[in-house]
């Protein structure tokens, strides 16, 4: 199996950007050539870690022996009850970058806007820093259920001997919060919200039908690898959803039940609502690296 991506796994990290660009009309092959050039310069050396994900429907026209069959971008909304919608945003290809200080990442996200200009026009830009190790800004853990980083690429990627095989399906979301709805809650209270003690993230017995934890639960849908990083100021803040897996079917039917299409609406969308919603493929090294100019003798 080919070698993943090192940023989908790479810990420790406190400042992040999240870039999103569309293509401005030129040949696709070109933009992948400058993503994958972007990424081979990145070294464990350079203390920055790139993630570059591309629109199935793009890398699928540019590498269709190394695409995952019937794969799609977030083509449509997701409705939910109440009028409630997960808004699809969809772009062309996606970067992550991630350092342990924010002018790495400022001057990492300079170069590669200026580099991929004459062929993508970026559409969605935000900065991400770590909130207090593992808690989020509700004041939970979050990502307890992943699995442990090294067994997460078994659960994630693309297994061996399937096209695309080493590469992961990216979904990357933007989610608003309501903060001061959400502090106006008793603990008690939001911790049926989410499902959870807040102390200790252990899931309640029985955990409420509207809550997160039951809503998302990866017995039932499958298991992702979360990423997410806090965004924003203290008066306009929220999560930034980083999730991976192997298919997009696992993501998607969680989208779909805590939007309540099959069920009661997750409790937790009454206090943070979606801004941006798009899947990218995220290659191997090796597939991504056959697009990167050779290297100079």
């Amino acid at each position: 199996m080919g070698l993943p991506q090192p940023g989908i796994f790479a810990l420790g990290n406190l400042a992040h950007a999240y870039l999103e660009f569309n293509a401005t009309g030129g040949d696709d092959r070109d933009l992948v050539t400058a993503l994958a050039t972007l990424a081979e310069e990145q070294t464990t050396m350079s203390g920055i870690t790139l993630v570059v994900g591309l629109r199935p429907e793009l890398w699928a026209r540019v590498a269709p022996d190394l695409a995952v069959a019937g794969l799609t971008g977030f083509t449509e909304p997701v409705p939910g009850s109440g009028g409630f919608v997960m808004p699809a945003t969809q772009c062309d290809c996606a970067l992550w970058v991630a350092a342990p200080r924010y002018d790495m990442v400022f001057d990492a996200t300079v170069d590669a806007i200026s580099r991929l200009a004459p062929l993508a026009s970026l559409a969605h830009e935000v900065a991400g820093w770590s909130h207090r190790g593992d808690i989020d800004l509700t004041g939970f853990i979050d990502g307890t259920e992943n699995p442990p980083i090294s067994l997460a690429p078994a659960e994630v990627l693309v297994p061996a001997g399937e096209p695309g095989a080493g590469g992961s399906v990216l979904l990357l979301q933007t989610w608003v919060h309501d903060s001061a709805a959400w502090a106006s809650l008793p603990i008690a209270e939001q911790e049926k919200v989410i499902g959870r003690t807040k102390p200790d993230s252990v899931e309640l017995d029985p955990r409420p039908e509207t809550s997160h934890a039951l809503r998302t639960d990866q017995d039932e849908f499958g298991h992702i690898l979360r990423r997410n990083t806090a965004y924003g100021t203290a008066s306009d803040h929220g999560t930034v959803f980083v999730g991976f897996s192997a298919t997009k079917e696992t993501q998607h039917r969680m989208l779909e039940s805590m939007a309540g299409m099959d069920g009661p609406r997750d409790a937790l969308t009454r206090y943070t609502t979606p801004l941006t919603g798009a899947y990218y493929f995220v290659p191997s090294v090796e597939d991504l690296g056959t697009f990167a100019p050779p290297e100079d003798d």
